[in-house]
């Protein structure tokens, strides 16, 4: 499960979304998240399942390794499906014991199932088509107005990028780990969910040395190279946005207001 997390991943391709400029990804990636809370009927979701397919169309990056990111949540997704059918009130379909499943139970945990997929697969595609530098320049100059009251809008940028960045990093670690227990005669794959979150337990001691080592590592780096924060520093390569950006400022736009559209008359 740990290995198919996809977030923080880089995935190189030559297509317009990775030519965008990052603080469009991120807009995209805010105003999308808002709009499955706008809408909450079938014909939204279905509207915005079509809308971040095309948009996958165009990233070019492979569908296989966009979904593979869906099973490390599938008990999450799991767990509210089954909170939302016992919980939530209306009429009955089936009762047994101190159980009952509602129709209106049933609708709300598929709906929400469905904008979860949506959610993780829609942040997906920014983290997939920028690299954590875009991510972390296009961060700071969005959020650049903060500064006038003194937040560390740099500061904060760098350490989400640093965090993005470790993901990956820490993906493989686990890799090199369970493949060297696993010659020891490890067990990660045998017996029940309990069996393997026990096994899991070894694993980690030598995961969290590693990660203090390579933080300190940083540190190190960071310091030899004189890093202070981002008072007085400037870009080799600073943002500028050209037509295609503008162009999918309105598409995005245009989207939101169907969407808000779907929403009302349904």
């Amino acid at each position: 499960m740990i290995r198919d997390i996809t977030l923080g991943q880089y995935y190189d391709a030559d297509s317009i979304i990775h030519r965008l400029d990052p603080r469009v990804k991120l807009a995209f990636t805010l105003i999308y998240i808002a709009s499955l809370y706008v809408g909450k009927s079938v014909y939204c979701y279905l509207f915005a399942a079509a809308f971040l397919c095309g948009l996958i169309a165009l990233s070019r990056v492979p569908v296989h390794f966009m979904l593979r990111g869906l099973k490390s949540i599938v008990v999450i997704l799991v767990i509210s499906a089954l909170f939302n059918i016992f919980v939530i009130d209306g009429q009955v379909l089936v009762r047994f014991w101190i159980f009952r499943i509602t129709l209106e139970g049933l609708k709300t945990a598929g709906l929400m199932v469905v904008r979860l997929i949506l959610l993780i697969v829609g942040s997906s595609v920014m983290t997939l088509t920028t690299t954590p530098n875009d991510l972390t320049d296009g961060l700071e100059r969005s959020l650049g107005f903060l500064k006038v009251i003194h937040v560390p809008i740099h500061e904060i940028s760098m350490m989400m990028s640093i965090a993005l960045r470790f993901i990956p990093i820490l993906v493989e670690e686990v890799n090199k780990i369970m493949k060297a227990q696993m010659a020891r005669g490890a067990d990660f794959d045998g017996g029940g969910l309990i069996k393997k979150a026990k096994a899991m337990v070894p694993m980690l001691i030598p995961l969290f040395v590693s990660s203090f080592r390579r933080a300190a590592d940083l540190a190190l780096a960071m310091e030899a190279r004189c890093y202070h924060g981002g008072e007085g520093r400037t870009k080799m390569y600073p943002l500028k946005y050209k037509k295609e950006d503008f162009l999918a400022y309105l598409v995005l736009f245009v989207y939101l207001g169907c969407m808000i559209a779907l929403g009302r008359l349904t």
